[in-house]
């Protein structure tokens, strides 16, 4: 089956986030013929699961997989528990809606300049999209660095049990050095 790969930015990022670009770059220059897509998600959960929901619906008969970083580590593994796939997580945020809790109120997406206020209905929107891994732990690559200052990796290393998972000393939430996983990265999503 033909295979799609969507990469899922963070909150408060865009499809211009360095991981974002150097993942764009990679497929570019070795994967020319993959279909790849890097779409800005809305600042929303249930907007920002519509915006995956229609890349996914434009590929319809493809396989989809996920590269998803911080929040969107979490929004990919909830379409892999919903369509199958696999996704490759990057500090992975798994509680989001206790994090975003310091968020609510105006805010201002760096990257996009666009203005937009969080609200306790948007932490109850991302409670309902969480959910429990069951049976597809193999089909999870998780990569985390203990030094990351915005989540506490340790939350993801119990989740994700029994997946495939690199931890690393140091870094940041940022993930240092992401691309030099890059051709691995797409050696897991494409492998059958």
């Amino acid at each position: 089956m033909e295979k799609v790969v969507i990469y899922l930015h963070g909150f408060l990022s865009s499809p211009q986030s360095n991981k974002a670009q150097q993942t764009l770059d990679f497929a570019k220059q070795y994967y020319p013929d993959l279909s790849l897509e890097i779409p800005a998600l809305a600042n929303y959960p249930v907007q920002a699961q519509e915006v995956i929901e229609e890349v996914v619906k434009r590929h319809a008969g493809k396989q989809c997989c996920f590269i998803g970083s911080s929040l969107g580590g979490y929004l990919s593994t909830y379409m892999v528990q919903k369509l199958g796939g696999k996704a490759v997580l990057i500090n992975p945020a798994v509680k989001p809606y206790e994090l975003l809790a310091d968020y609510l109120g105006e805010q201002v997406n760096p990257y996009s300049q666009q203005r937009f206020r969080l609200e306790n209905r948007h932490i109850d929107e991302l409670i309902a999209l969480d959910v429990q891994l069951v049976g597809r732990n193999e089909n999870f690559w998780v990569l985390l660095q203990t030094g990351d200052e915005t989540l506490d990796y340790r939350q993801a290393e119990h989740k994700y049990q029994g997946s495939k998972m690199t931890i690393e000393q140091g870094g940041d939430h940022s993930f240092q050095d992401f691309q030099r996983f890059l051709p691995e990265i797409f050696r897991f999503l494409l492998q059958d």
